[in-house]
């Protein structure tokens, strides 16, 4: 009876020993006494103790930070460049069978191909096309990762150290161009000022009754602005009809002084 219940305890370890749950966003590689027999698909699986084992992987997207890297570019500007890389497994067989440690490898891979692309730009070019250097390095990566069945989705980079002394003349830089960009606001402001009292000055010329209606508009903003009165030395009928005349004309005048000294 002892030797019965002894062997049934040891069939329930040993079945128990064998049971493997799959997630599905995993997959598992069979291997029997270290030969690669089939891809395990998700849900209940049971393997052979101790005969057969199972290397699970993730096909979901992961995620690797590329370490910061000492870049110096096309322009002599030394800085630190850092990025990260999305990847995912298509072919779990190949990620395992055909290299090892695949996400070093990746990273490996990443950091070379970094220092290689941004090497041969400009900084302006690294700081204003960071979406075109990432998708570069992408290029130079996936080349390599697709024979180990895995896809790179993306590679983005995400910080750019540079130089204090560097980091202050693009400040001054900056500020020249805000202030160069406000000089000339400034300008095309008086000019289209100008001309807007060109346009006015015709307009009012042109009827006989502007002057008037703008001196009384003005006027009227004296007397809002200061509690005063306003005292016209001459009657409103000799007021200029138009601004032609306000010139003086000194021929009359000459014709006149010659006339009475005759």
């Amino acid at each position: 009876m002892d030797i019965l219940l002894i062997l049934f305890s040891a069939v329930v370890v040993f079945f128990f020993a064998g049971v493997r749950i799959i997630f599905e966003y995993k997959r598992a590689l069979k291997f029997r006494f270290g030969k690669y027999i089939k891809i395990l698909n998700p849900g209940f699986r049971w393997i052979i103790p101790i005969v057969e084992t199972v290397n699970i992987v993730d096909i979901r997207v992961i995620t690797i930070n590329i370490d910061s890297q000492e870049v110096m570019t096309e322009d002599n500007v030394p800085c630190s460049i850092d990025g990260v890389v999305f990847f995912k497994i298509d072919d779990p067989e190949k990620a395992v069978l055909e290299v090892e440690e695949y996400k070093f490898a990746i990273m490996q891979l990443a950091q070379a191909a970094l220092r290689d692309v941004c090497g041969k730009v400009e900084l302006d070019t690294i700081l204003s096309k960071r979406e075109e250097m990432g998708k570069n390095i992408k290029t130079i990566v996936e080349k390599e990762t697709q024979e180990w069945g895995i896809i790179i989705i993306d590679v983005k980079i995400k910080d750019i150290q540079l130089p204090e002394n560097m980091r202050r003349m693009m400040a001054n830089q900056a500020e020249a161009e805000r202030s160069r960009r406000a000089r000339v606001i400034l300008a095309l402001a008086e000019e289209e000022a100008a001309e807007n009292l060109l346009s006015a000055g015709k307009l009012i010329d042109k009827s006989p009754s502007a002057i008037k209606l703008r001196l009384y508009q003005t006027l009227a903003n004296i007397a809002s602005e200061k509690n005063s009165t306003i005292l016209f030395p001459f009657p409103e009928e000799v007021l200029p009809r138009n601004t032609k005349e306000l010139e003086l004309d000194p021929k009359p005048e000459k014709a006149k002084g010659k006339k009475d000294k005759k």
